[in-house]
């Protein structure tokens, strides 16, 4: 079974979804083999290399007033530990083309199985930690190399890839390939190219999903 998570780094929900679809991954165990692979989608690819204040983002773009923003970290925070995920303090929200670069870039270092052993996911798991969890700037070329190599990659790859530029193109393509498929929200968890669930999901919500799309195959 494919499965590809598409998200963004900057993504709080996204941070739920991943770690809501692992643990529902695990209710599996081997029930269902699966191949997952990252996906890249942008929530704010204007923003410059100083990010902007994640209040005042919020309120341009959202029109979320600061009441609003604190209810839905709350939020946040009893859906991340519901699924072993735990928020700390964001006060700045970034660009992450980088970031995507790089798990373009961890997709081709190897597979990913049912044990979610590949690089790609690894790396998505270390971002999400470092920024929804640390607060740390993920379009910083040190964070992004302490992910890779938390990730079990080469740092000096890492780093080399992101002063290159390299897979800006190939993730540029991958971004308009899911918009023009009708995907405008994120996490969204496309399996086997055709069936969509939207939103950061319970595991059981993952695992009844799964089971059903794998009984009807």
């Amino acid at each position: 079974m494919r499965i590809d998570f598409i998200s963004d780094v900057a993504c709080p929900w996204c941070a739920v979804g991943l770690h809501g679809l692992q643990r529902g991954l695990d209710l599996l165990g081997d029930e269902i083999p699966v191949e997952l692979h990252c996906q890249p989608f942008e929530l704010n690819p204007d923003l410059g290399p100083g990010g902007r204040d994640i209040v005042e983002y919020l309120r341009e773009k959202y029109g979320a007033t600061p009441e609003r923003i604190a209810a839905t970290q709350a939020t946040l925070k009893e859906r991340g530990e519901a699924v072993g995920f735990q928020f700390g303090p964001r006060t700045r929200t970034w660009n992450t083309f980088d970031a995507h670069r790089l798990l373009h870039w961890a997709g081709l270092e190897g597979h990913h199985d049912a044990d979610q052993a590949g690089h790609q996911w690894a790396l998505k798991q270390a971002l999400l930690q470092a920024y929804h969890g640390e607060g740390r700037n993920p379009s910083d070329t040190e964070v992004l190399v302490a992910c890779a190599e938390a990730a079990g990659l080469d740092g000096e790859a890492a780093r080399e890839v992101l002063a290159s530029g390299r897979y800006a193109d190939e993730v540029r393509a991958q971004e308009q390939h899911w918009q023009r498929l009708g995907i405008n929200a994120v996490p969204s968890v496309v399996v086997n190219g055709r069936h969509l669930i939207q939103g950061g999901q319970p595991p059981e919500v993952y695992a009844q999903a799964l089971r059903e799309i794998a009984a009807e195959a």
